[in-house]
């Protein structure tokens, strides 16, 4: 669908991108100068597989900050994005055939990733129809080839942030089986309505050490950074210790002018953060207020990211084919519900403009809806729909 979205715009085509995963901001300035500094040097070399040290210092003082936990530098390892965290983690701990419960809908990397390790994926989808995991299901799902269970609030795709009594349950029940819960935060300060995220150590009366929990987190959401492919991993040292040996076979070690740059922007000034939260906010209600008044589309209103996963199976419950349609007739991108295990739902993203964001929907409208006008203006080209 990029791909085909790429031809276009370079076609001239007024394409209007609602399927992006990254903010529209500028990275820190102290990102910048920090990386600007460590290059002025010239001595760009290797830098220790686990990360420089000063980077884990800082990573280690933002989780006592955000988790009311401090790590040893032990407990911390630095990759080059929360992906490859993610990946290390599982080829840490699975063996062949060793399962991993994901919850759907859940992100496009999880299950291959999974698979890659030579793991199973038991995908688990609530049974009531919604996008909040419940926890019966999990509890059904879960059994003696159970390794890990991978959690992701607030989530991509749906935007949900899932409720403390989950999280809560989902610790004790972990920690009680003795199975690896994967926290994947990366967007776990992009959450609204007056919400602070509760850190998942606090349902747990275990350190780091001795707990099942392991905490992904990184600076491409939360900085809107995602071009540096800075991540990091919280986890027991005899993890990390192997994880560490992973990486040494495969990347090595992250680039130590991108490490500066994680430094700057976690030591730096943090209203940063806060601006990009707020301007998320303002466009998840916007896109909510154009949702809202589409007819046949149902929507569960984000509480954190800067995605939605409207259900469109009202118009097409083949959501590849819905995006397909999508981009061929309004030149807008999406990203089938397929893709997450939510199939008739596709995903948006709000971190665009807000131009994007209305007029993306005013043409989505266009496209399916009868009861909406029938002509459009797209760029300088009057359309006229004759496919309903």
């Amino acid at each position: 669908m990029n791909e085909e979205a790429e031809l276009l715009r370079q076609r001239g085509e007024p394409v209007i991108h609602l399927g992006i995963g990254e903010p529209k901001n500028k990275a820190p300035i102290n990102a910048i100068l920090n990386s600007a500094a460590k290059l002025s040097t010239g001595d760009i070399k290797y830098s220790p597989t686990d990360g420089i040290p000063s980077l884990k210092k800082a990573i280690a003082t933002y989780t006592e900050e955000n988790y009311d936990k401090i790590p040893d530098p032990d407990n911390v390892i630095v990759s080059s994005g929360a992906k490859q965290a993610i990946f290390n983690v599982l080829y840490t701990l699975l063996n062949p055939q060793d399962e991993v419960i994901i919850l759907a809908p859940y992100w496009v990397s999880y299950p291959e990733m999974v698979k890659m390790a030579l793991g199973v994926p038991v995908i688990v989808t609530p049974e009531d129809g919604g996008l909040h995991p419940r926890m019966k299901d999990i509890v059904q799902a879960a059994g003696s080839a159970t390794k890990a269970i991978i959690v992701n609030s607030p989530n991509n795709p749906s935007g949900l942030v899932f409720s403390d009594e989950f999280m809560g349950e989902i610790v004790e029940f972990c920690e009680k089986k003795g199975i690896y819960l994967i926290i994947d935060d990366i967007y776990h300060k992009l959450v609204f309505d007056g919400r602070r995220p509760t850190p998942c150590y606090e349902f747990t009366d275990k350190e780091i050490e001795d707990s099942k929990i392991i905490v992904i987190n990184g600076i491409s959401k939360l900085y809107g950074m995602t071009g540096f492919r800075i991540g990091w991993a919280i986890a027991p040292e005899r993890l990390v210790r192997v994880m560490t040996n992973v990486q040494s076979q495969t990347t090595a070690c992250a680039s130590v002018i991108l490490q500066a740059a994680a430094e700057g922007a976690l030591t730096g000034i943090q209203s940063i953060v806060e601006s990009l939260r707020l301007t998320i906010e303002n466009n998840r209600n916007i896109i909510m207020k154009e949702l809202e008044s589409f007819n046949g589309v149902k929507v569960t209103r984000p509480g954190g990211t800067f995605y939605c996963l409207p259900d469109f199976s009202a118009y097409n419950k083949d959501s590849v084919g819905l995006s397909e349609l999508l981009l061929r007739k309004a030149l807008v991108v999406t990203v089938p519900g397929k893709e997450f295990g939510m199939e008739g739902h596709v995903r948006l993203s709000y971190a665009g403009s807000v131009k994007d964001i209305t007029e993306g929907i005013a043409r989505i409208k266009w496209a399916l809806d009868p009861d909406s006008p029938n002509e459009i203006y797209i760029g300088n080209k009057k359309l006229v729909r004759d496919w309903l």
